[in-house]
C-alpha cells in the first residue's frame, strides 16, 4: 500500500474526529444556552408571581373588614379610561367601602394631576349617588401632594377636603392642546395632502392651518366643558367658596390657600381624619385593584421587554 494513501487515509479521519467534537461542542453550547434561557424565563415567571402577591407599598392598613372602621379608598395618578385611576376602578372600590356594614366613613385619598372630564364626572356622580343612599356614612377627600383639575372635579363632590399645608390644590379648568406645523412644512417643501368626508372633520389637525372658524367651535365646546366643571364645583362647595374672580380661572394655589378660598376645609392626613375627626383607629383599605395581568405588564415594561429581548438573542439563529 501506498504509505501517501495511509497519510491522506489518516489525516481524514483526524478531520473528521475535530469536525465531530466540534459539532458536539457547538451542541452542548447550544444546549446550555437554552438551559440558561429556561431557567431565567422560570425565574421570570416566578418572580413575576411573587410580584403580583407582594401589594404595592406597605401601607400599614387591614384588608379585613370584622369590626368599625374608615374605609379608605385610593386615587392615585392620571384619571383615565384605564389604569388604577379609572372610573370603573375607584367606583368599585366607593362601592364595596359604603356597601361594608362595618363601614363609619369612607375616606377618598387623592393625588392626581387630574385626567379626562368624563372619568372626573363620573366618579363625581357615583359619590354623589352613594352619599345619598348612605345618607349615615359621610364622605371625606383627604389630599396628598396634588388634587388639581380632574382630581379637583372628584374631591368637589365629598363632604370635607383635607389638605397638607403644601398640596397643590384648583386648576379649576380645561384645555386642548397641541402643535401647529404649517411653517415648517413650508420651510422644507412638504405638501399636506389630507382628504375628508365632511367641511370640519379635519378641524384641529396639526399639518394644517388652523381658521378662525375652527379655533371659535373649539373655545365653544372648552367653555361648555368648563362650565360643567365649574357646577360641579359650586354644587359640592356651596356657600364654602369665597368670590374671587379667579376661582375659576385654571389657577391652582397651596393647601393653605385652598383652605381660605373654600376649596378646601382644613389640613389633615389620613391619621388624623381617622382618629381626630371619626374617632377610630382601624383603618381597612378597599381600593379595588387592577386586573393582574394588566398590572404585571405595566410594571414589567420595559424593563421586561429588554430582558426577554436579551434571551431571544441566545437563541440559535437569532442575530
Amino acid at each position: 500500500m501506498n504509505p501517501n494513501d495511509n497519510r491522506e487515509r489518516g489525516q481524514w479521519e483526524r478531520e473528521l474526529l475535530e469536525t465531530l467534537a466540534t459539532d458536539a461542542l457547538k451542541e452542548k453550547r447550544r444546549a446550555r444556552r437554552w438551559g440558561i434561557f429556561f431557567k431565567l424565563l422560570t425565574f421570570l415567571y416566578l418572580g413575576a408571581l411573587l410580584f403580583l402577591l407582594v401589594p404595592d407599598e406597605d401601607l400599614g392598613l387591614d384588608k379585613v373588614p370584622g369590626k368599625d372602621h374608615v374605609a379608605l379608598v385610593e386615587l392615585e395618578g392620571v384619571i383615565a379610561p384605564t389604569g388604577k385611576a379609572s372610573a370603573d376602578l375607584v367606583n368599585k372600590g366607593l362601592r364595596k367601602a359604603f356597601k361594608d356594614k362595618h363601614t363609619k366613613t369612607v375616606v377618598l385619598r387623592i393625588n392626581s394631576p387630574g385626567g379626562t372630564p368624563v372619568q372626573a364626572s363620573l366618579i363625581n356622580r357615583e359619590i354623589q349617588r352613594l352619599r345619598k343612599k348612605h345618607k349615615d356614612i359621610p364622605l371625606y377627600v383627604v389630599v396628598g401632594d396634588m388634587c388639581a383639575s380632574g382630581g379637583y372635579y372628584v374631591a368637589a363632590a365629598a363632604d370635607r377636603i383635607f389638605v397638607n399645608e403644601s398640596s397643590i390644590v384648583g386648576s379649576i379648568g380645561v384645555l386642548m392642546d397641541g402643535f401647529g406645523f404649517t411653517g415648517a412644512m413650508d420651510k422644507i417643501g412638504v405638501e399636506r395632502r389630507l382628504l375628508t368626508a365632511g367641511e370640519h372633520k379635519g378641524i384641529l389637525d396639526p399639518f394644517s392651518p388652523l381658521s378662525e372658524e375652527d379655533r371659535a367651535f373649539a373655545d365653544r365646546v372648552l367653555k361648555e366643558i368648563h362650565g360643567n366643571f365649574i357646577e360641579a364645583v359650586k354644587a359640592g362647595r356651596g356657600d364654602r367658596l369665597v368670590n374671587d374672580p379667579q376661582l375659576f380661572s385654571g389657577l391652582f394655589w397651596t393647601g393653605r390657600r385652598a383652605i381660605e378660598l373654600g376649596l378646601a376645609d382644613q389640613v389633615g392626613d389620613l391619621g388624623y381624619v381617622a382618629r381626630e375627626v371619626v374617632g377610630i383607629d382601624k383603618v381597612v383599605d378597599f381600593t379595588a385593584e387592577e386586573d393582574p395581568f394588566e398590572r404585571f405588564a405595566e410594571r414589567l415594561g420595559m424593563a421586561g421587554a429588554e430582558m426577554l429581548a436579551r434571551l431571544a438573542g441566545w437563541i440559535p439563529g437569532v442575530h
